[in-house]
């Protein structure tokens, strides 16, 4: 299976997508999965290649102007773990990484 890629996005690609990454990767810890993570800014996200992106629901008009091969999950709030893993979780079934 080849590596699991997420990233974390928010308008400035600093402070909020940085504390998303960690955590995704919280998360990600507690499920048992393995993936490579960064974090950047909304226009960098549109040519970056990930499995999954993860931003704030805040910045959905502005990812629907985009093509993106990545499945896109919207979050109300970016370092919610919960959240984190109730949104992730039927789309790390659905690609294959959990049963």
């Amino acid at each position: 299976m080849k590596s699991l890629t997420i990233l974390a996005v928010c308008g400035a690609g600093l402070g909020s997508s940085f504390a998303c990454e960690m955590s995704i990767e919280a998360a990600l810890k507690d499920m048992g999965i393995k993936a490579a993570l960064s974090h950047c800014d909304i226009s960098s996200a549109a040519s970056t290649r990930a499995d999954i992106i993860m931003t704030g629901s805040n910045f959905k008009s502005q990812f629907e102007n985009y093509t993106l091969s990545s499945t896109v999950i919207y979050l109300k709030r970016l370092i919610d773990k919960k959240e984190i893993t109730e949104k992730l979780t039927p789309v790390l079934k659905e690609i294959g990484y959990l049963n």
